[in-house]
């Protein structure tokens, strides 16, 4: 008998699962980014987080109802620092060193994600933290504070049942999407281990309120599976809090697992091996050798372009 030298995290894949006709939106922390850029090079209908990383559950929800109604961004929303105009719902590569091209940008960034958002079969949302930063003077939840001065905010823990609150509103008003949601892997110690471990049981108990509230709610572990099936240091990054590029490959997998479609295999395979020879970079781009491995990538782009893709 072969020893067990890992505690499993059982995931049952779901009954319905993603498909290459679906549209999908990934939403909220760096682990959605992760996640959500590999289904975009795969070619998967995509789009991740339009606005930024979000880490708290009241900014992901408040982007979400942005994205829902398509209210357009007004300069009246800007903050300028220097002679860069920003948003405290935007991450700071969304910044622009003029308003109306940042309007004009993240407007139609906007416009094209709400369409896409309306379309979307999947809502796949990254939970980072429980804590949030409230602007003072508008008493605003804030996605970002831009580094500007501290005592400009005010710092909060949400309750579990608060951020089962501000999520179940959307998902109450689309019950025709499936939503994934998932808690960061992720370590914040702003307040210490324990502190750490605190916020992230409230997003825990919300999402479980959540799971058992709606039945269009299902949670995918990566949490539990990063702590306790890569429950070694050798699985995180060089600072010792970030999952390391081989943990995210195994999440993935395991996230594939639990929520694409058996029939997009293929597909996922063929696009994988593309993506890779499209990286090789010949000693001899004159020879034949070179002319019909340039062949090879032509014939299965044209494969893959015959799906649709």
């Amino acid at each position: 008998m072969i020893k067990q030298w890992q505690t499993l995290v059982h995931t049952e894949p779901l009954k319905d699962r993603i498909k290459y006709s679906h549209k999908i939106l990934f939403i909220g922390s760096c682990f959605a980014n992760e996640i959500g850029n590999r289904m975009q090079n795969l070619r998967f209908k995509t789009i991740v987080n339009p606005f930024g990383v979000l880490f708290n559950p009241a900014s992901i929800a408040l982007s979400l109802k942005r994205i829902e109604s398509e209210t357009p961004f007004t300069a009246e929303e800007l903050i300028k620092a220097g002679d860069i105009f920003k948003s405290f719902m935007h991450g700071s590569e969304f910044a622009s060193t003029s308003e109306k091209e940042f309007l004009d940008k993240n407007n139609k960034l906007l416009t094209d994600t709400s369409l896409h958002f309306k379309e979307s079969s999947w809502i796949v949302v990254t939970l980072g933290t429980s804590w949030i930063f409230r602007e003072k003077k508008s008493g605003k939840v804030v996605s970002n504070c831009h580094k500007l001065p501290s005592e400009m905010f005010v710092r909060e823990a949400m309750k579990a049942e608060e951020i089962e609150k501000v999520l179940s509103e959307i998902i109450e008003r689309h019950p025709d999407k499936k939503w994934v949601f998932t808690v960061s892997p992720i370590r914040h110690l702003k307040d210490g281990a324990n502190g750490n471990q605190l916020s992230k049981a409230r997003l825990l108990l919300a999402v479980n309120a959540l799971v058992e509230r709606f039945s269009n709610v299902f949670y995918f572990p990566a949490y539990e599976i990063f702590m306790d099936e890569l429950r070694d240091y050798r699985f995180y990054a060089a600072d010792m809090i970030h999952p390391s590029e081989e943990s995210v490959d195994f999440i993935w997998e395991r996230f594939c697992e639990f929520t694409v479609d058996a029939s997009c295999e293929s597909i996922m395979s063929d696009i994988t091996s593309l993506n890779r020879m499209k990286q090789h970079r010949p000693l001899f781009p004159e020879s034949k050798d070179y002319r019909r491995f340039l062949e090879k990538i032509a014939e299965l782009e044209s494969k893959i372009a015959s799906k649709g893709l």
